[in-house]
């Protein structure tokens, strides 16, 4: 949508109470700024604003809501739902200016940041004081912590650490009116009532906007040892996992991927494979290990009982980080190497191995001949789906065929009482499949918070749930 679309009220409001370099329609950033990850959307963003403060996300909001002009809030663009995709001619409000880290309160175990901060440059600000903010992922060099938190981000370690919002003490948000709201703060205790910083956690920017946030932090776990197994199949990687779960060490991440990811990581990025046979599955293992005499005799019971066809373990800082990367690089690479649908689903852990059963003979029936990328971190019963479109096939004709074939995926996964999301949102890309997760009184709990928070329906529209 053209730029004119923008009231010329508004404009001139924009011009004369905010700096020159607040407001971009540059059709360079146009393009970078109105899309996340995804490429199933076209962006089409009216403009780009790039606040610096807090009272300019507030008085911008409020200019926004008194012209009704739709806004996407955008921070490192990582996303895989199209959350922070802008494909109506709205505003784009970039948090990327607004990336200030407050120091690290010792005492507290706390630090303050604007939400524009980068998540490894938080990792980075508070490891030279021996501390940690245990959210992680592949995407840490660019995303967000306000768009880590607005998604409710899971990462590599859940399975130790938990969600994004189990690290999240206080929030600033600004209401869709413009209103700032001080959310908690710094408390570890407050029984006042609903916590309503829990409303915006996870709510894609569609309730409120995050400006800065107080975050907890945790001490720098001791040293990681980091194997990779090769096993045959997924029921394979889920028995090995039962037995780690009892072996002498303290799990950090447990994460699998299968050959075909494998292939794809190494046409793109050229990594070798430790291994000399191929094999159907990996597990990729960090753990903190307190007894090296029992760990190595349980590695060695491995081989005995046949959970694993062939392992390795990092011997240095580098071997580990070059073990991780051929776990890490997998998303990219799929988007690199082809147009990959992907599903990011939840499961209880305890259903996993009934639920990949009846989902490999549903691809066997769906998908014959079909490649199927499979990854995630099984450690949190959370399942990476990706679908690779054919070579020969169509775009629009490989969106339909998933597209139909998603409601089955979804039936199976509210047959074991999933989530059709466990880490990667709602946004555009899942909302009308919703239903599969969430009942219809939840819903339209949902609505009417939509309704109460932004009644003018400017913050994130279309995303998650319609009016």
């Amino acid at each position: 949508m053209s730029t004119a679309s923008l009231p010329d009220a508004f404009l001139r409001a924009i011009a004369e109470g905010f700096p020159p370099d607040f407001l971009t329609r540059e059709p360079g950033e146009l393009s970078e700024y109105g899309r996340d990850w995804t490429r199933v959307y076209t962006p089409a963003p009216a403009a780009i604003a790039f606040p610096r403060t807090t009272d300019e996300v507030a008085r911008v909001l409020a200019l926004c809501n008194e012209h009704r002009v739709a806004v996407v809030p955008s921070g490192g663009r990582t996303g895989l739902a199209a959350g922070a995709v802008a494909a109506r001619g709205e505003l784009v409000l970039s948090l990327r200016r607004m990336n200030r880290m407050d120091p690290v309160d010792l005492l507290g175990n706390t630090v303050r940041v604007q939400a524009g901060a980068v998540t490894e440059a938080v990792h980075q600000h508070c490891a030279q004081h021996g501390l940690t903010w245990p959210v992680d992922f592949a995407s840490k060099g660019s995303s967000h912590v306000g768009g880590n938190i607005a998604t409710n981000a899971g990462g590599v370690k859940v399975i130790r650490y938990g969600l994004t919002r189990q690290w999240v003490l206080g929030l600033q948000v600004v209401t869709a009116q413009g209103q700032v709201l001080e959310l908690n703060g710094a408390l570890e205790k407050n029984n006042t009532g609903a916590d309503l910083r829990q409303l915006f956690i996870g709510s894609e920017g569609t309730l409120g906007i995050i400006t800065e946030a107080t975050l907890k932090l945790t001490r720098l776990p001791g040293k990681q040892e980091v194997f990779l197994f090769a096993v045959p199949d997924v029921a394979a990687v889920l028995r090995l996992f039962r037995d780690a779960r009892q072996a002498p060490l303290s799990l950090s991440a447990y994460e699998f991927f299968t050959d075909k990811c494998l292939a794809r990581l190494q046409r793109h990025r050229k990594l070798r494979s430790p291994f000399e046979a191929p094999s159907g599955c990996y597990v990729l293992m960090e753990a903190e290990a307190t007894d090296a005499a029992a760990v190595e005799a349980w590695l060695g019971s491995l081989f005995e009982r046949g959970l694993v066809t062939d392992g390795t373990q990092a011997q240095s800082a580098s071997q580990a980080a070059e073990l991780w990367a051929l776990r890490e690089g997998i998303s990219e690479s799929l988007s690199a190497t082809g147009l990959p649908h992907k599903n990011d689903i939840a499961l209880p852990v305890a259903a996993l191995e009934s639920f990949c059963a009846e989902l490999d003979q549903f691809f066997g029936a769906r998908y014959p001949g079909w490649e199927i990328c499979l990854f995630g971190h099984i450690g949190d019963g959370n399942l990476h789906v990706n679908v690779m479109k054919p070579d020969a096939m169509e775009k629009a004709e490989f969106l339909s065929h998933t597209k139909q074939a998603d409601h089955d995926i979804f039936a199976l996964v509210r047959k074991y009482q999933g989530s059709i999301s466990a880490e990667h949102g709602i946004g555009l890309l899942k909302k009308d499949y919703l239903s599969y997760t969430r009942a219809p009184a939840e819903l339209e709990l949902l609505r009417a918070l939509k309704r109460t928070l932004d009644p003018n329906h400017i913050l994130n529209p279309g995303k998650i749930i319609d009016r």
